[in-house]
């Protein structure tokens, strides 16, 4: 039987930054607006415009060098640059984004200096004429303004990126917002997942390796968690616990879909894992949801805590995949609420359990099929 052949991109991750670049154009088509329409007004109440200012014209120009930068942009930010920050040193990320925006800011001047000089001459913009005032553009305080202030919009749009990726999609505006300043009680989805063998592997690679190990497992299951909108809550040894608001982990099975998402991303991995550490990760996972106290706690490093029954209980139910044999288990009571699942995956019932240190048995489900 021939293993299953994973893709690079599934149609849902493909679709995820799609909508995100999405986003990013229009964010910055209204920024290139917004900043256009305070200038324009700023000079008019100054009496600084001429009879011969063409507003169409200039509106258009502008119009363009939104949209040119939101699409080119907007895919850079997105494939390129985050990529960048996560995958090497500071120094040598911010190396790359420099020299891509910088080629970027030229290939979205000269497109839109190239429309605004053709339709000031009346010339097509080819003619040598206005490749001429192009050249000569380069060097004018208009450019070299722009040039400063896109670099800001997308250093802004890089954090926000970032930010978002490191709290969850959501958690850093809940943050700002001061929401869980007083501790309030929610309804919270929890995956707890798991490293097989990792005593094991930590005693064969040594510790250095073994945490470059981590860390590359950590990194490469990020885009799946974020993807399916989880917030990472921790990262113990060889473990990270991701939780979900009700909505957003029931809504298209995202809690669920996450683990399938990441044994996905790693299966693809395998052989790069393999050449370089002699072991590919395996990892188990365990659902369970419930009520929770949530705020924020400490005071040198503050941080959105969790309290409640429910963690311990996840713990005790991702620790009982290795005396079943499988690589997933949840809660029934996740299972009942959570009836929606990925696509190509079934429930099949465990039975009840004794889970340790609780006094009563928990039914539990788990999951066979390899998802899409």
């Amino acid at each position: 039987m021939k293993a299953p052949r994973f893709k690079r991109y599934t149609s849902r991750q493909l679709w995820f930054y799609t909508r995100r670049a999405f986003w990013i154009l229009i964010a910055w088509v209204l920024i290139s607006n917004a900043l256009f329409f305070y200038e324009y007004f700023t000079l008019i109440s100054n009496g600084v415009l001429s009879s011969s200012f063409d507003f169409q014209q200039a509106f258009t120009a502008n119009l363009i060098v939104g949209i040119s930068a939101g699409i080119i942009g907007g895919i850079v930010t997105v494939n390129l640059m985050e990529r960048w920050l996560r995958k090497h040193a500071f120094w040598k990320a911010l190396l790359y984004i420099v020299i891509a925006y910088v080629i970027a800011a030229l290939m979205v001047s000269t497109i839109g200096a190239l429309y605004f000089y053709s339709e000031d001459a009346g010339l097509p913009f080819y003619h040598p004429d206005v490749i001429y005032e192009v050249q000569l553009f380069f060097g004018t305080w208009l450019f070299i303004k722009n040039f400063i202030v896109w670099l800001v919009i997308v250093i802004v749009t890089l954090i926000v990126l970032i930010v978002n990726d490191k709290y969850g999609p959501g958690v850093f505006p809940d943050y700002l917002m001061g929401r869980y300043f007083m501790p309030k009680s929610e309804r919270r989805i929890f995956m707890f997942a798991d490293i097989r063998n990792a005593t094991g592997i930590a005693e064969a690679l040594g510790e250095e390796k073994y945490f470059n190990f981590l860390k590359d497992f950590f990194r490469d299951i990020a885009p799946a968690i974020v993807q399916t909108r989880g917030e990472v809550y921790q990262y113990v040894g060889d473990e990270v616990v991701v939780s979900w608001k009700m909505k957003w982990g029931l809504k298209n099975a995202n809690a669920l879909q996450c683990y399938y998402s990441m044994k996905r991303i790693i299966a693809y991995k395998q052989s790069r894992y393999i050449k370089k550490y002699g072991f590919a990760p395996e990892f188990k996972v365990g659902y369970h949801f419930g009520p929770v106290m949530v705020g924020e706690i400490g005071q040198i490093k503050r941080e959105i805590a969790f309290s409640g029954d429910v963690l311990n209980t996840t713990a005790r139910i991702v620790s009982l995949c290795n005396e079943l044999g499988v690589d997933i288990l949840a809660s029934k009571e996740f299972a009942n609420i959570a009836y929606k699942t990925p696509k190509g995956i079934e429930k099949q019932e465990v039975g009840k359990e004794k889970l340790r240190g609780k006094a009563e048995e928990m039914e539990l489900v788990t999951y066979s099929g390899n998802g899409i």
